[in-house]
Formats: C-alpha cells, structure tokens, sequence
C-alpha cells in the first residue's frame, strides 16, 4: 500500500487559524507578536505629562481590543443616549426601593439598627444632668483597660501561668448543660468554673430581692430558673413588631379615647413586651375613659390579679350594675361559698331576669328546700326559662311536678322539652301507659305549630335512651313515626324512611333502631326483607334470646312460606336456647307449611345428626327419598340430588360402605351430573381398599362432569398416592385443558412436580411461573411461590405477592406471617394472622395457623403467664362465632367420617395439628 499523502500539508493556514483548539488548547501571544519592550528612542519632543498618562494607559491596552465593546471605539451620540437611558433606569429602581426601605425601616438581612434602638433614644430624653455627667470618657475607659491589661501581664510574668480565653458560645453551652468540666491547658494547669456559678447565685439572689421589692405575693424558688428558660428571647422582627403595634394602638386610643378595644390591645401589647405595670397603667386610664364597657373592667382585673382585681370588679358593679359577665367574675374572684351567695344575690337585686345569675345562685344553695324557694321565685321572674321550670320540676314531689310542668306547658306551649321531662317523670314512677299518652299528645300539639320535625324527634329519642329512659325513647318513636309524610307518600317509602334512620342511629341507640323497625314491621309485616333486616339487626346487636325468639316466631307467623325464616327460628332454638325440642318442633311446623322444602328436611337431618339421632336422620332421609321434588331444570323426581347425597354420607359415616355404595349408585342413575355423588362412591370404594373400582368411578365422572375441579385432582390424588406421577401428570395436564384458569389444578401440578423430584424444586418453579402468567391474582399460587423461594428471596417475593395478589387474600397473607414466624419476629407474625383471620372469617386454614402459633407461644411462654393462655381462648371463642366452612384443609377434616359430630373447637386443634406437619420453610 502506497503511503497517504495529505492534502493540506506544506500549504498555508487558514486565516484566524489556532492550532488546537478543537482539542480544548487556546491561543497565546509572544514577544514577537507584540515587539519589544521598549520604544525606540526617537528626537521627538518630549509630550506633556497628560499626553504621556494617555500613552502610558494605550500601553496596557489589549491589542486586540475590537469588537462591539471596544474602548478604542468612538462615543458617539447614540453611545450617549443609550448612557442616559441606564442612567434613568437606575435612578428609577432607587425611588422604588428607598421608600419600601423607609416604610420598613430594615434591610433584607433584619431590622435595622436605628429601628432596634428607636426606644433607647426616645428615653435618652429621661436622662437627667447627673446622669449624662457620670458618663465615663473616652480616655478613662482607654486608661482603666490598659492599666488592667498592664496588671494581667504582671501576674503572668509573677506566676509563669498562661490562661486561654473561652468564647462566651462555650460558656453558655456547658451552662446550658448543667455542667462544668475542667479544661487542662497545655502546662497542665487547671481552670476553675466556680465563679461562673456563684455569678448565677447572685444574678438569682437579686432577681427573688426585686420580685419581693414589688410585692410578689409568693415565689417559687425551685423552679424560678426552670420559668427564666421557659421565657424565649425576642428577636430583632418582634422588638420591631411591637414597637410599630404600640405606635399604632396608641393612635387609635388618642384619636378615639372611647374606643375600648384599642385600649385592650394596647394593655396586651406591653403584656407581651413583659411590662405589666405599663400595661397595668394602660388599663386603669382605659377604666377612666371607658367606664361603661365591661371588657375594660375584666381586663383590668384579670392583669392586676385577684387581690386588686376585687376592688376593681367593685367599681366595676357600680359603674355597670346590669353586666352579667362583672358580678359573675366577681363571684369567681371569691373562695368563700357564703361570699359568692351575697354577691349573685346582690347581682340578682339588680338584673333579676338572669337566667345564668339565677342557676349559679341556685348551684350555690346546698339544702334543696332553699333552692326550691329560689326557683320558685325565678320561674315568676323569668316565666320563659325552660330550664328554671324543669329545675324547679326535678326538686319537687310528683303531684307538685307534674302542676309545675303543667304550668310551664301553659306559659311555653312550643317546646318539646316540657312533654319530655313529663314522660320522664311517669316513667319514673312506673307508669309507661301514661309515656304513650303523654307523647302522642305531644306531638299532636307541637305538629300544629310546626316546630319540631322527624329528624328532632328522633335525635330526642336517641338522647332519652343514652340518659336511661328506654320506654320514653319508644314513646317518642311510635309517637313522631307519621310526622314528615303526607298522603302521597306510599307505605314503601315510610319503611325506607324508618330503615334508613334505623341504620343511621343504631351505633347510638340500640332501642331506637329497634323501635323503628318495630314501625315498618307494623305497617308491612308481610315483607320477608324487613323481618330479615329486623332478625339480622338483633343477631348482631340485641342480647335478648328471648325478645329474638318472639320476633321470629312473629315473623313466621307472618311469612310461613319464607323457608329461610323457619331455619333461622330452628337454628336459634337449637344453638342459643339450647332447646332440641323445641327445634324440633319448628321444624316440623316449616315442613307442613313448605312441603316439598329441600332445606327444611336436611336440616331436620342435620337436626338428629348432629344430637346422636342417626336412625332418626335415616329415617326421614327414607322419607324424603320417596317423595316427589320439582328439580331445576323442571323434572319431577322422587327425592333430590342432595338428599341422595345426604344418605349416602349418613351411611358411610354410620360405617355401612356397602349400604353408601349402592344408595351412591341408585342416585348417579337419576342424578349422572351431580359431581359430588361420584366423589362419595369413590371414597367409599377407597375406603375398601379398592383401588381400581375408584379409579373406574372417577373415569365415569370425569365423563358426565368435566368442569368439575375436584374430581380432576381427586383422580390425580389417587393416582400420586399409589407412586404412579406421571399418570397423575397426565390427568391434570388434561384437567387443564377442559378448565381452563384454574388455580387448584395449577396448585395441584406445582406439589405433584414438588413431590415427584424433592431434591430439585427447579421443574416445580417452571410450573408455578407458567402458573402465575396464566393466573396472576391467584393468591394460592403466590402463596406457594413464597413457600417454594429460597431464603434470601423470600422477602420480595411476599411484596410481589401482596402487590400482585386480590386484596386481602388469606393465603397470601398467611404465608407471611409464616415467613416472620420462622424468623421469630412473633409479634409481627401475630398482627399478620390476626389480619388473614379478619380479611376471610370464613376460611378455616386461617383459624387453625393463627392456633398453632398461639399453642407454640403458650409452650414457650412461662407456665404463669395468662396472658398467652387467653390469647389461645381468644381464637377458640371467636373462630367458633366466625364458624368457618372453607379453606383447603378444613373441609377435609371437618366432612371426614371420623369427625361426624365434632365441635368448631375440636375440627380446629385436628386442622391446626394437620397443618404443623405440612412443608414449612
């Protein structure tokens, strides 16, 4: 290859060229570029000196001084016009900002100082001859320094010692702190804070000697200091703040001497400038200028305290005998009781119409007989003070209340009040006939007025019942339940009405709730949907059993043919009231009011079952399955899937497989799509030890039922407990393919490929992460994922399982907290299964791990610890209110044959026991 030659070598630069500056390198200029040092020397004249300042400054010059800022450019006109334009500019701005500095009076950095020392020149016009003449000079202070630095230097040199000044910022941050440590200087010698404390003592010392100077009726010696630091410092834009406020509220109080408000602000203004006898002063002239208003004369006592303010509150009740607000302060001044008596009665001889005088007089008066004797004659003097009437009503005897609320009826016709304390009254003594009456002419009366509508009356009836007058609250319901409606309004929307205030004050009043349920079911008893809210209401909030048991059997009275009625009526009878018989009898009456109810009848089976009745059970069972039922779809068939299916697990449970077997088979010829039927026979035929006829049955049911979930894993499940995986394999590979999105089967293939290979959970993970893309909100596969995680992926796989997971999931929720149980964060493991167990109540897997973490506590906690024993009944009492059905172990142990008749509590230790034993982390 020939060498490249390049083009621009041996030819000249390009005009302005500067060799490398692409690569950040600039210019520069030489001797050569510039010429030498000196001027030639030539036999010109020598110039003057002003030409040769001029030649000396063109030296320093740059020589490439060109462009539109170039000094060597001619001034031209528009040069200088342009200069006046800036020129006028700037003197604009300066206009502008001197008045806003004026205004002001501070910089941007802070107040500026003749601002801060406004105050100290103004007294310097106080300073007298004396004083200005005892002002050191100059020269004195200068001499009396020198002569004290002379003396140190002295002592220096005497001693040998050298001492080394601290800022006044370290002094004041070890006294902040309440010590005093010894600082060693280089020649070890010791410095001693000891008179910094005794100056604190005399600085103490004075300040108790001036307090005490002034009068101060008592100090606090101990927390006289505590009360210095409490007191913050006023800042520069506050000592500017309160003079401009105290200039301005001065001039509003010469300008209007009368008006009061200025005077009281003014007086606060020294008050916060901590000049009390100023603001003293202040008020006491407001007191002469103002003599008639009373804010003043409360000012002026409040700021000279108790001992003067007697005296000023006295001159006040002269000046302004008719202000309520004086003689009350004035009585609050006094702590004898027989004082404050003279002076609300002096008040009351002077304002006799006071309601607020006339309760605090009779607040006074310890013997009832003496306060009966006041109101009496209040009541005359103010006849329209409801609360002097019902005062007086509660003092006296029933005969004499009941013509005291009479008259007070008579003199104020439109308050509700009155009838109230009424009906109270006759509720006290017993007599809840005469309530009624007294309210429903009540509401008559003020309905004509118009002064109260349903919403008052109501809120009325919540506030009788908070007050403990349960039979006036109904009173007032049953009473004002028509006010607000006309005769337009229907009967559904007086109960809508009704319902809605139930649900609105049920958290205040359980009996007014009550009571208006009570109305709607008055007017519609007929209406299924109000006695269901009514029994649902009580279920939740009432405690009667009894008051329940009344109102379901007035509600099946009403609605015979409301089969879910009867059952809430059979199951209260049998589980609250413990009466089996009664139960029983229920049961019976539902049967013959709904003869072909399929619910009706397996609960009377359930009804025996559950009480050791099994031939009781089987025999209605038999009857049941001769009868003839209208199924779904329209068919008439003798018994119904369920009760087919209800004898062949009462059989099995009984122990008699054959006897499941065929009743099993008789069913499926009538019922081949119910799924359930082929699940019994094939866990009879399991139960028998007969695999391959198990095997057969599932063949046959996944024919007739290929949607059913439970029968793909159940086929699968054989299939994996006799060793043969990849048969199981292949039947949930084809129960996938007729459910599609189903998390169970996903769930069932992870462990089935889990169990296949346990020393490599790598083809398991495969699956669950197929898994999780075709169901993302699964919380059963999240939770799995976290199980099937390695330890230091644990943790954020339970975020993307929170975050990813339907909200609140139990499963999810409940892995985590098994996460932080194995890391013994038990508190934190707690709070999360006590949050799983309140997301799903229903979910019975929740229930049992929440147990088994509790018994684990218990085992580990001390042996005298209660505390964990009762969190253990905690979880017993409210899992067998929560009465659970679902979860993934729970139905298994709760529909095992060997557990017919269990109790909640018992279901719940065998889950929680299962549980302890499944793979944990």
């Amino acid at each position: 290859m020939y060498p490249v030659t390049k083009d621009f070598l041996g030819k000249p630069a390009p005009p302005g060229y500067v060799a490398g500056l692409g690569r950040g390198a600039t210019g520069f200029t030489t001797r050569s570029d510039i010429g030498p040092a000196r001027e030639t020397t030539t036999d010109k004249p020598r110039q003057s000196k002003t030409a040769d300042t001029d030649d000396n400054m063109e030296r320093f010059q740059d020589a490439d001084d060109k462009g539109l800022f170039s000094t060597n450019m001619p001034y031209e006109a528009d040069d200088q016009e342009a200069d006046k334009i800036w020129e006028s500019i700037d003197k604009q701005m300066e206009k502008r900002r001197k008045p806003r500095t004026e205004e002001t009076g501070q910089s941007e950095d802070g107040p500026a100082i003749s601002e801060q020392l406004k105050g100290l020149k103004r007294q310097l016009g106080e300073v007298t001859e004396d004083q200005w003449n005892g002002i050191p000079d100059v020269t004195q202070v200068a001499e009396t320094a020198a002569r004290m630095k002379r003396r140190r230097n002295n002592q220096v040199n005497r001693r040998g010692e050298r001492y080394s000044q601290v800022s006044d910022s370290s002094l004041m941050a070890t006294l902040g702190q309440q010590q005093i440590s010894d600082t060693v200087l280089e020649d070890e010698s010791v410095t001693d804070f000891t008179a910094i404390s005794q100056a604190r003592n005399d600085v103490l010392k004075m300040s108790l000697d001036r307090e005490q100077h002034q009068g101060a009726e008592k100090i606090d010696t101990q927390g006289y200091l505590t009360s210095l630091s409490s007191l913050g410092t006023v800042r520069a834009a506050e000592i500017g703040d309160i003079g401009r406020a105290r200039e301005l509220l001065k001039s509003v109080t010469l300008s209007n001497p009368k008006h009061a408000p200025g005077w009281i602000a003014l007086a606060r203004v020294e008050e916060m400038a901590k000049k009390m006898n100023k603001a003293r002063e202040i008020i006491s002239e407001a007191c002469d200028r103002c003599p008639k208003n009373e804010d003043i004369w409360l000012e002026a006592a409040r700021l000279h305290g108790s001992r003067d303010g007697k005296a000023i509150l006295a001159s006040a009740a002269r000046n302004i005998p008719k202000s309520v607000r004086i003689w009350m302060a004035a009585a609050e001044l006094e702590s004898n009781n027989d004082a404050r008596k003279r002076i609300i009665r002096r008040a009351l001889e002077h304002i006799p119409t006071s309601v607020v005088l006339w309760k605090e007089a009779v607040s006074l008066e310890d013997d009832p007989n003496d306060a009966r004797v006041l109101l009496s004659h209040a009541v005359e003097l103010v006849p329209l003070s409801v609360d002097l009437w019902l005062a007086l009503a509660k003092l006296e005897t029933r005969e004499n209340a009941q013509k005291v609320l009479n008259k007070a009826r008579r003199v104020i016709p439109d308050n509700a009040d009155i009838w109230v304390a009424a009906a109270r009254l006759e509720e006290q003594h017993g007599e809840n006939g005469r309530v009624s009456k007294i309210m429903a002419k009540a509401v008559s009366s003020l309905q004509i007025i118009g002064s109260m509508d349903r919403d008052k009356w109501i809120r009325m009836a919540v506030q009788n019942d908070v007050d403990g007058y349960p039979e006036t609250c109904r009173a007032i319901v049953r009473a004002s339940s028509l006010v607000g409606f006309d005769s337009e309004d229907s009967d559904d929307d007086r109960v809508s009405a009704w319902m809605a205030d139930a649900e609105r004050v049920v958290t205040e009043s359980i009996v007014t709730a009550r009571e208006l349920y009570g109305c709607a079911l008055d007017l519609l008893p007929k209406r299924e949907d109000i006695w269901r809210n009514a029994v649902d209401f009580e279920n939740e909030h009432g405690s009667d059993n009894v008051l329940l048991a009344q109102m379901l059997e007035r509600a099946v009275h009403n609605c015979p043919h409301a089969q879910v009625l009867w059952l809430i009526a059979a199951k209260h009878a049998w589980v609250k009231m413990n009466d089996v018989a009664g139960a029983r009898d229920i049961l019976e009456a539902a049967f013959a009011a709904n003869p072909e109810s399929e619910a009706i009848i397996l609960a009377a089976v359930k009804l025996e079952d559950q009480n050791s009745q099994q031939v009781r059970a089987l025999a209605l069972l038999q009857k049941a399955r001769e009868m003839t039922f209208t199924l779904d779809d329209g068919r008439r068939a003798l018994g119904t899937p369920r009760i087919w299916m209800k004898t062949a697990g009462l059989l099995r449970q009984t122990g008699d497989n054959k006897g499941a077997l065929e009743a099993a088979n008789q069913a499926l010829i009538k019922f081949p799509r119910f799924w359930k039927l082929w699940i019994i026979k094939a866990q009879v035929q399991m139960r028998l030890q007969d695999a391959n006829a198990a095997r057969q049955t599932f063949s046959q049911a996944l024919k007739h039922c290929r949607e059913a979930v439970a029968l793909w894993m159940g086929a699968a499940q054989l299939e994996q407990s006799n060793g043969s995986f990849t048969r199981a394999r292949a039947i949930l590979e084809r129960a996938r393919v007729y459910v599609a999105k189903s998390p169970l089967l996903w769930l069932a293939a992870v462990r089935l490929e889990a169990a296949a290979t346990p020393a490599s959970l790598d083809v398991a993970r495969n699956m669950l992460a197929r898994a999780l893309q075709e169901c993302p909100k699964a919380g059963v596969l999240w939770a799995e994922s976290i199980l099937l995680a390695d330890r230091p992926q644990r943790k954020a796989r339970s975020v993307d399982a929170l975050k990813s997971a339907e909200a609140n999931d139990p499963h999810v929720i409940v892995m985590v907290a098994r996460l932080f149980w194995s890391e013994a964060k038990m508190e934190k493991a707690r709070s999360w299964l006590e949050r799983a167990c309140a997301a799903d109540p229903d979910c019975g897997d929740a229930w049992a791990w929440r147990l088994a973490f509790e018994l684990e506590a218990q085992a580990k906690a001390n042996s005298k610890d209660g505390a964990a024993d009762q969190r253990v009944r905690d979880v017993e009492e409210a899992c067998a209110k929560a009465d659970p059905h679902h979860g993934e172990l729970w139905p298994q142990v709760a529909k095992d044959p060997e557990n017919a008749g269990l109790s909640i509590k018992a279901i719940l230790y065998k889950v929680a026991d299962a549980l302890s034993k499944t793979r944990q982390f």
